[in-house]
C-alpha cells in the first residue's frame, strides 16, 4: 500500500504545508550544452555548467512531475552549495526535464503516516533548500516550462529572474489553504516581496493558481515566452544580469533579502516544531489521505 500510494503522489502532489563578476554580454544557450563542464550523472539533477560563460543550467528530472522529496531537497541544495564554490559559475538557470511540469511541489507522502522524526528532518531540508536558493550569491533564474504550484511556486519566486512559458493551461501560485493548510510565514513573506502585500493576502486566501498570463500581470513572473524558447530566453536575460558590477549586484541582493532570511535562520526549530506539530494531527493526517485518495480514484 505505501509503495502505491508513493507511486501515487508523485503523479499529482503539491507543497501543502502548515504555518507555523566580469562585464559580459548576452550569450544564447547552445554553449551550455555543447561545452559544458561538471555534468551531474545524478538521477534527479543535471547539470550542465559552460566554462566560457559562467552559467550552469540545473534540470530537475525526478519524473513523474518532480516531486519535492527529501532526496530531491537535499541533492538541489547540494548541487547548488557546489556551483557556488566553483569560482567559473557565475550564474545558474533552474528549470525542469520534464514536458508541462516545473515542479508540482512538496512530496505529501514525506508527510503523510511518518514520524514526527521523519517530518522534521524533511521540514528541515524543505528549509535549506529556500534559504540557500534565496540567499544565492549566484544570479539565479527560473525558467519555468510547465505548472509551478505550492512548493514549487516558491522555488521559482526564491530566484532573482522568473521566465514562464506562454501557455495558458499552465498554473503557479501557492495555493495551500485548498487542503485547508497555511502556507508558512516564509512562502508568504517571499511572495509578498515579489507581487506585494495585498495580491499575496487575496492569493493565499483564495489558495489561487494564475495562468502563466495571469502570473505575468501580478509580476508573479517576469517574462512569457514561447514554450521552446523559455530557457534560451532565460539564458538570453542571463548575460543582462552579469554584465552588471558583481559586487554591487551582490550586496543589493543580500540588502533586499536579508531581512526575510534573518527571520527565518532566528526560527528555525521553532518553524520545524510548528510543522511537525501541525503536520502530525489526525485531523490534518486525515486530510491529506483523502487527497490521495482523490488523486487515487481521477487516476482510476
Amino acid at each position: 500500500m505505501a509503495n502505491a500510494l508513493r507511486r501515487l503522489s508523485k503523479c499529482g502532489v503539491a507543497g501543502f504545508l502548515p504555518q507555523v563578476f566580469s562585464r559580459h554580454g548576452p550569450r544564447t544557450l547552445p554553449h551550455l550544452v555543447c561545452q559544458q563542464r561538471n555534468n551531474s550523472t545524478s538521477s534527479k539533477i543535471k547539470v550542465d555548467l559552460d566554462p566560457s560563460t559562467g552559467v550552469a543550467v540545473m534540470r530537475m528530472q525526478s519524473p513523474p512531475v518532480n516531486s519535492l522529496n527529501l532526496d530531491l531537497l537535499t541533492e538541489f541544495t547540494t548541487t547548488l552549495e557546489k556551483l557556488e564554490m566553483d569560482k567559473g559559475c557565475r550564474g545558474v538557470i533552474i528549470t525542469s526535464s520534464l514536458p508541462k511540469i516545473f515542479s508540482a511541489g512538496l512530496d505529501i507522502l514525506e508527510m503523510y503516516q511518518t514520524s514526527p522524526e521523519h517530518c522534521g528532518e524533511f521540514w528541515r531540508a524543505v528549509q535549506e533548500m529556500w534559504l540557500k536558493l534565496y540567499g544565492s550569491k549566484l544570479t539565479t533564474i527560473a525558467a519555468i516550462n510547465g505548472s509551478s504550484p505550492a512548493g514549487g511556486c516558491l522555488l521559482s519566486i526564491s530566484c532573482d529572474y522568473r521566465v514562464m512559458a506562454d501557455n495558458p493551461r499552465y498554473s503557479i501560485g501557492l495555493n495551500e489553504t485548498l487542503l485547508g493548510i497555511v502556507a508558512p510565514y516564509w512562502f508568504k513573506d517571499t511572495m509578498a516581496n515579489t507581487v506585494g502585500h495585498r495580491t499575496t493576502e487575496l492569493a493565499l486566501a483564495l489558495g489561487r493558481l494564475y495562468s502563466a498570463p495571469e502570473a505575468l500581470k501580478i509580476g508573479l513572473v517576469d517574462e512569457l515566452v514561447p514554450e521552446d524558447q523559455v530557457v534560451t530566453t532565460a539564458a538570453q536575460t542571463m548575460g543582462k544580469w552579469l554584465a552588471i558590477d558583481e559586487n554591487a549586484r551582490q550586496v543589493t541582493k543580500a540588502m533586499m533579502r536579508k531581512p526575510t532570511i534573518d527571520k527565518l535562520l532566528s526560527n528555525r526549530e521553532a518553524d520545524v516544531n510548528n510543522f511537525v506539530s501541525f503536520i502530525t494531527q489526525a485531523s490534518v493526517q486525515k486530510s491529506l489521505g483523502m487527497y490521495l485518495k482523490m488523486l487515487k480514484n481521477r487516476k482510476g
